[in-house]
């Protein structure tokens, strides 16, 4: 059979809508202060309540003035500073010293920067004659009134953070956090810090998803770490879908797993497919658990990175209630072979450098899916199409380089 051909194996591409066709956002929002919305998603647009500028105002140091009473001398009647205004209006041959951002009295139409002027006690003169408008910030050139700032669904950034500032902005209507129980499963798992024990493996895999979710707006239970006793991940899976929206479980979803795993899931609720085209990441399962929402990751710690990055974060922005755009792939010129099989869409981990304007790629090292540290060397993934064996030096692949939610 050509392994591109393999029915029980599902494409990436298949997978990741199947699962976004049936997630349905959140509806359900909060009104939180401005301070509490970074990373969080807008509920509704925002628009601006106000002109920025508020008024007219200085764009340097200066003289405000009318600019055609410029050839000659002008009397000083005044000084403006930012959020102190002049109270009168200019007349004819009059001029008040103006700082950056001081409101433009009435009367001026003009700002002359200092170094083109020359003072003497409270005369003026002019060195080159402005023209109507120079040098002056009109009301609302910024943000005028009723700008719509930001869309329903964007993700809030520290950027946008102080633009809503601008305009004073101090709440923000917000979707709720996704609700996420997290387990990993096995008897050989340790806990990082406990003795070492023959055998026995660190868990890796629930703090790196329990940091990597912290890039998304979540609210974690985390579950820890459950046996594989039949009765211990029925009671575990029990406990996290009557409280979560989404489960994330790492083990026991490969071929080599414990027969109950599946026996409990199938018992609590229902899942959708078990195996995609990838590598790392052939066994992954997606469904539902109870009343969530199930991803069950596969357990080497490489396979869960990527399972996660490229098909559960897409999951949870759009539960999420984020509109955006899928990662932008490049095309870059590989420097060394890459193997690779025909079967399926292959993630492997690279290095991407932009020498003299030209995107170069090389391997991170071992691409195991049990070697972690190449996966922390690497800045980007090298994307091999599922048809495509093995890469020569000096080809050209796809990349996409690592965003926030994998670093």
């Amino acid at each position: 059979m050509d392994p591109c051909s393999q029915p029980d194996l599902l494409p990436v591409e298949l997978a990741l809508e199947r699962i976004l066709n049936q997630l349905v956002p959140l509806a359900d929002h909060e009104t939180l202060a401005l301070a509490d919305g970074l990373d969080r998603v807008l509920a509704s647009a925002v628009v601006a309540p106000v002109n920025v500028p508020s008024g007219d105002n200085s764009a340097m140091d200066g003289y405000a003035l009318r600019a055609a009473d410029c050839t000659s001398p002008l009397r000083v009647i005044g000084d403006v500073f930012a959020g102190r205004p002049f109270a009168g209006a200019l007349a004819a041959g009059e001029a008040v010293r103006i700082m950056t951002g001081g409101l433009i009295p009435a009367g001026a139409d003009a700002v002359v920067m200092q170094e083109n002027t020359q003072r003497s006690g409270d005369l003026v003169t002019i060195n080159a004659i402005p023209r109507i408008g120079e040098n002056i910030r009109r009301a609302g050139e910024d943000i005028a009134l009723g700008t719509q700032l930001l869309s329903a669904g964007k993700m809030i950034n520290a950027l946008d953070i102080g633009l809503l500032a601008s305009v004073g902005c101090a709440s923000l209507p917000l979707i709720r956090k996704v609700r996420i129980a997290l387990l990993t499963t096995g008897d050989e798992l340790l806990v990082p810090g406990a003795a070492p024990v023959q055998g026995k493996i660190y868990d890796s895999n629930r703090p790196l998803l329990a940091a990597l979710l912290q890039r998304l707006p979540v609210e974690l239970l985390d579950i820890g770490i459950i046996p594989d006793d039949p009765l211990a991940l029925r009671r575990a899976f029990i406990r996290a879908s009557e409280w979560a929206d989404v489960v994330i479980s790492t083990g026991g979803v490969s071929v080599g797993d414990a027969d109950y795993t599946k026996t409990i899931l199938a018992e609590l609720g229902a899942i959708d497919f078990w195996k995609i085209a990838m590598k790392p990441g052939k066994p992954f399962a997606f469904g539902r658990l109870g009343q969530s929402w199930f991803f069950g990751l596969p357990g080497n710690p490489v396979s869960t990175a990527v399972t996660y990055h490229q098909l559960v974060v897409p999951a949870l922005r759009h539960l999420a209630g984020e509109v955006f755009s899928p990662a932008e792939t490049i095309i870059a010129q590989v420097l060394s072979p890459l193997k690779k099989q025909p079967g399926r869409m292959d993630f492997q981990r690279g290095v991407l450098s932009c020498p003299e304007g030209q995107n170069r790629v090389v391997s991170a090292g071992l691409q195991s899916s049990g070697v972690l540290s190449g996966m922390a060397k690497a800045n980007c993934y090298i994307c091999l199409e599922r048809e495509r064996g093995p890469v020569a030096a000096g080809e050209w692949v796809s990349v996409i380089p690592f965003d926030r939610f994998i670093r």
